[in-house]
């Protein structure tokens, strides 16, 4: 059956030519299988398990303690008067999302080889899909870092939240945009050179000592400084608690060298996956 030339295609495959063509519009048409996927890895997590969701609240909870015993106690580890809990606890929260969003992207070509090369959507929505699943395990935890915050304020007056608390929503979008970036480097690397996912699992539990989680910024001896000023997430972790407890090194330069360094990140990111995802199925 002819088609008359009138007519028009509501879809087309086709190579992309153009780096920084990002096609959001066919990205927000898929806006249902990001949902799907979410709800796939939500179910999956948990099918089999005695607990349950209940892991997402143990996990920060025996981290915490951990931290508290180990850097707080032993270690004896300064937290800028706030309450070891509290502090340990905001670190462990945004920590446990950015590593799990950076992680769980890393792996997008690897880990899902078997399903792009079966049928068509397109790539960008699977980094959003983990992104956005590990925010419900985000948002389980930081309503579990809320309770005790409250606590604090109530029962012991300890914690002083401001109003860079509004600043919550940036703080979140900023650290996942870093993730997602940083991960998607990785991922397109990870399809020809097999061994840096190897390397990545190790330099994020190493970064995670360079970034303010366990101890504030302004423990650091003034030499090494620097080195804290230059991790794009020293801004974020020190407004969050700077927000909710009241306590941190924390100046509005900070959060906007820090936007700026993700968006370059992300930018970066999002062409090089736009790159490799014509030929990755050659060499995953």
């Amino acid at each position: 059956m002819s088609v008359s030339s009138n007519d028009k295609w509501s879809n087309e495959i086709g190579s992309k030519h153009n780096l920084l063509s990002l096609n959001l519009k066919e990205v927000w048409d898929y806006k249902d299988l990001v949902y799907l996927l979410v709800k796939r890895d939500f179910v999956t997590s948990f099918k089999q398990t005695i607990l349950g969701p209940l892991w997402f609240f143990i996990n920060p909870i025996f981290t915490t303690v951990m931290y508290v015993i180990v850097f707080g106690n032993i270690a004896n580890l300064s937290t800028d008067g706030a309450p070891q809990m509290a502090f340990y606890l905001a670190g462990v929260t945004m920590w446990n999302y950015f590593s799990a969003s950076l992680n769980g992207t890393s792996n997008v070509f690897r880990g899902n080889a078997s399903i792009f090369g079966k049928v068509y959507f397109p790539r960008l929505v699977m980094p959003l899909a983990i992104v956005s699943s590990n925010f419900m395990q985000f948002a389980v935890q930081f309503v579990l870092f809320i309770c005790v915050v409250l606590y604090y304020l109530i029962f012991e007056g300890n914690v002083h939240p401001n109003l860079w608390i509004l600043a919550t929503p940036i703080l979140i979008v900023l650290m996942a945009a870093f993730a997602m970036g940083m991960g998607m480097i990785f991922s397109s690397m990870t399809t020809k050179y097999k061994d840096l996912s190897m390397l990545l699992s190790f330099g994020v539990s190493l970064y995670m000592y360079v970034t303010p989680v366990v101890y504030p910024v302004s423990s650091i001896p003034e030499k090494f400084r620097w080195i804290a000023d230059l991790n794009p997430l020293t801004g974020i972790f020190e407004c969050f608690k700077y927000a909710y407890l009241g306590v941190g090194d924390f100046n509005i330069g900070m959060l906007i060298y820090s936007t700026v360094f993700i968006f370059i990140i992300l930018s970066i990111g999002t062409i090089i996956f736009n790159k490799v995802e014509k030929s990755f199925m050659d060499t995953v």
